[in-house]
């Protein structure tokens, strides 16, 4: 498969606290690939640092060939990368449908409709809520929300941030369905994720950070039955 995200030598800083300490790898088109890493590894730095909202100390972000660090964060949605944050950011007195339709800002084709009708579809609840605002939704709905949102602008690769915070064991197992049923659609997935053993029972390939820098990379089935991984992400002894 090739390189639809390329990340090189990636460096980001906080002032003079180095966050992301020169780390690279590569999501191929059609996979999904997850970071793990413990609070404070750099793993949601990296995403925003993809997206265009931190501006990188170093390195090289490239996208289907082309260079993205210096480009601004709403030109980058308009190559096809978006972002389902952290924490969701949905706007909580906008109603579903309001939500969504602002995930399609960048667009002007005659598609919108449609894609609209394909979040109902992938995500049931927003359709039979769409117009009731999404601050009364609960943290599992409105990480749906904020999914279908992101899928609004088309993207070929979406980076997911944490999908399962705060939620449920079953919503969460939903959550990590849904991005597997998003991945035979076409869409390629970064995820960042706490459940290690969810993200890595997905993912294709994945890399463990570690205070900004790579320490693991394999594939989802390697790093899930690694005795590293395991003894320090999943919980076993």
């Amino acid at each position: 498969m090739s390189a639809m995200l390329e990340v090189r030598d990636l460096r980001v800083s906080y002032g003079k606290i180095e966050a992301v300490k020169g780390i690279s790898f590569t999501v191929g088109q059609g996979e999904v690939v997850c970071l793990i890493g413990t609070n404070g590894a750099g793993k949601t730095t990296t995403l925003r640092t993809i997206s265009g909202l931190i501006k990188p100390a170093g390195g090289q972000i490239h996208f289907e060939g082309k260079r993205l660090d210096g480009v601004p964060a709403h030109e980058i949605v308009t190559l096809g990368l978006a972002h389902s944050p952290e924490g969701r950011r949905i706007f909580p007195r906008m109603s579903v449908e309001e939500n969504l339709l602002l995930g399609a800002f960048s667009r002007s084709d005659g598609s919108i409709k449609d894609d609209l009708q394909a979040a109902y579809d992938l995500f049931p609840i927003l359709g039979e809520r769409s117009k009731q605002p999404a601050g009364t939704f609960s943290g599992g709905e409105q990480q749906m929300l904020a999914m279908g949102r992101a899928m609004m602008s088309r993207p070929k690769l979406l980076m997911l941030d944490e999908p399962s915070m705060g939620l449920s064991p079953i919503m969460m197992q939903r959550i990590m369905s849904t991005v597997k049923t998003l991945q035979s659609q076409g869409t390629t997935i970064l995820l960042v994720e706490q459940n290690a053993r969810a993200a890595l029972k997905l993912a294709d390939k994945g890399y463990v950070l570690e205070v900004g820098h790579i320490v693991l990379e394999g594939t989802g089935h390697d790093l899930l039955h690694s005795d590293a991984v395991r003894k320090a992400y999943l919980g076993e002894d």
